[in-house]
């Protein structure tokens, strides 16, 4: 993660809280993270491409290729990369002055990730694994159809770009401040005065918004899944 910036005295006071990896060892798990998360972001998107490709071609080859591929993307591209990325993203958050807990912005793309994540493996080994069973075994001359997983499909796969452009922009602002336990590490190391009463505890307002905001598409995916096309039907 970048450093803060000079110059206040909560950036000293930060700076004086534990880092426990050396600088080689953040770069390297920088390096890693990023490179991971853009390669987990492409992965979506090709897999989104091929989904529409799949449900709106005539052509009885490009349909039965493009969910073969999606199957293939999903296993061998979008899982191992999804748990790359969770794992070097909460190495780089726990071995840095940044923590897991700290900042609202680490906590919330931390969860998103964690969201993003296990809704991914539930899509790759059931909806995926089925429509690509189910173009397999169609005749050679007749036109794969999936029904209503086909859309499915296209939902699950633009809500994970969405997020993962959601935990891009979370890693370029920086939103929010600190957490009230952050700030509390941040009075310890500085020997601040005590924040004023009803600070702590109080979620920012655009954090609750945002919240909101993602607990709606969340539900909505969950109930797509159960109750259309979904995990019920896999």
């Amino acid at each position: 993660m970048p450093s803060s910036k000079p110059g206040g005295a909560g950036d000293t006071a930060s700076g004086r809280l534990r880092v426990i990896m050396l600088p080689g060892a953040r770069k390297l798990t920088l390096t890693a993270h990023v490179t991971c998360s853009v390669g987990w972001l492409g992965a979506v998107s090709a897999f989104l491409v091929l989904s529409v490709a799949g449900l709106t071609s005539e052509s009885p080859q490009t349909v039965r290729s493009a969910y073969v591929a999606m199957n293939l993307v999903g296993q061998f591209m979008i899982v191992p990369l999804s748990l790359a990325a969770l794992l070097t993203g909460l190495i780089q958050a726990l071995g840095t002055q940044w923590g897991l807990f700290q900042h609202y912005w680490v906590l919330t793309k931390f969860a998103l990730t964690i969201i993003a994540t296990t809704l991914l493996l539930l899509h790759q080994f059931t909806a995926v694994a089925t429509a690509a069973g189910l173009v397999s075994s169609t005749s050679p001359g007749a036109l794969p159809s999936t029904g209503r997983l086909g859309i499915q499909l296209i939902v699950d796969a633009g809500a994970a770009v969405l997020v993962l452009l959601v935990t891009t922009i979370l890693s370029v602002y920086k939103p929010w401040g600190r957490t009230p336990f952050g700030r509390g590490r941040l009075e310890q190391a500085a020997m601040a005065e005590p924040l004023q009463p009803g600070t702590r505890g109080a979620l920012p307002a655009g954090l609750r918004i945002f919240l909101a905001v993602i607990g709606v598409v969340v539900m909505s995916i969950l109930i797509v899944h159960l109750a259309g096309g979904g995990l019920g039907r896999h």
